[in-house]
């Protein structure tokens, strides 16, 4: 088995501004990342990590981080196959999938898993590894995601406009709940999210594009004091809350991350929904301020929050620190 490759590096703010727009580029674009660019699934050496996040975050208790609405067979059955053989594409040398018996198996060697699935890719059966997973896998989509570092959802759509989250198995998300999210629209989804009102607007057009027009790839970014993976509103057991919300900038022991999202939206216009990726990196702002285009980037970005903003990033007490010590860069 071939070594992981380092982490991908995205800085989506290089113009200085905190934009909530769309921010669409087509999938596939070059964003100085090599052949990772062109990758639905980015798995790196970074993947352990990611990987015992997803477990301890199930272990702790699945129904908080996993949660279906509506989700319809149709739709179940075209993204567990999409997974499937995307991931025997992109990394043939890390998943191989061979069909005996009526039943598919997919072989993940980075987590020693094989897993089994109907003619409706429905999970009928874990094997390796997985075996002792707990909990136990409870769907196509609960193991496939468990093999990936990204976060997936699941977006449906009817002819009539109607559209909601149908699925989300999200265990790093970003200071939101899969419970507050799920079997809503993208307006309603986004409504705490400041600046986002004329997005929002334009729904609609956000939801064909997904699933009609892309696929897309889209990049957000927010400032954190540690590196947790999962900040879930309702802090994981045994944690202090508030070390757990990772906003407390100290300047006197200065830790600060740059907390990017690449975000990619693959639609599957013959049944209306659309696949959606999130995956999470942690860039050390000691690099950005060691940088001096990057740094006056960011200090230009913060900046330019509104008030709406900055409280919405969880800086309204310590924006002013962190600037002070962006631009100190001793």
């Amino acid at each position: 088995m071939t070594a992981l490759p380092k982490s991908p590096h995205y800085f989506p703010i290089e113009r200085g501004r905190y934009d909530v727009g769309p921010g669409l580029f087509r999938f596939g674009t070059d964003f100085g990342n090599g052949q990772q660019d062109q990758r639905m699934f980015q798995i790196d050496s970074e993947f352990d990590r990611y990987r015992r996040n997803k477990l301890e975050a199930r272990r702790e208790d699945l129904a908080k981080y996993y949660r279906i609405e509506r989700y319809a067979r149709a739709e179940a059955r075209t993204v567990a196959k999409f997974i499937t053989t995307r991931l025997a594409k992109e990394y043939p040398q890390y998943f191989a999938v061979t069909e005996a018996d009526k039943l598919l198996e997919l072989a993940c060697g980075l987590t020693g898993e094989r897993l089994q699935f109907d003619g409706d890719f429905n999970l009928v059966g874990t094997k390796g590894q997985a075996s002792s997973t707990t909990p136990e896998y409870v769907s196509a989509l609960d193991a496939l995601t468990c093999q990936v570092q990204e976060d997936l959802s699941v977006v449906s759509a009817r002819t009539n406009g109607e559209h909601w989250i149908s699925a989300i198995h999200a265990c790093a998300p970003n200071y939101w709940a899969p419970s507050d999210k799920i079997g809503k629209s993208f307006a309603s989804v986004h409504a705490p999210v400041a600046g986002m009102d004329q997005t929002n607007r334009a729904q609609q057009a956000m939801i064909d594009a997904m699933i009609f027009k892309g696929p897309f790839v889209r990049f957000t970014w927010g400032l954190t004091t540690d590196k947790y993976l999962n900040h879930h509103p309702v802090p994981a057991p045994g944690h202090d809350p508030l070390l757990w919300r990772g906003r407390d900038f100290s300047p006197e022991a200065p830790h600060l991350f740059l907390r990017v999202e690449r975000q990619v939206a693959w639609g599957f216009p013959e049944i209306g929904c659309a696949l959606f990726t999130i995956r999470t990196y942690l860039t050390d702002c000691i690099n950005v301020r060691g940088d001096t285009g990057k740094r006056k980037s960011l200090i230009s970005a913060i900046e330019d929050m509104s008030d709406e903003q900055l409280a919405y990033k969880g800086l309204t007490n310590r924006a002013s620190d962190i600037l002070d010590w962006l631009e100190s860069n001793n």
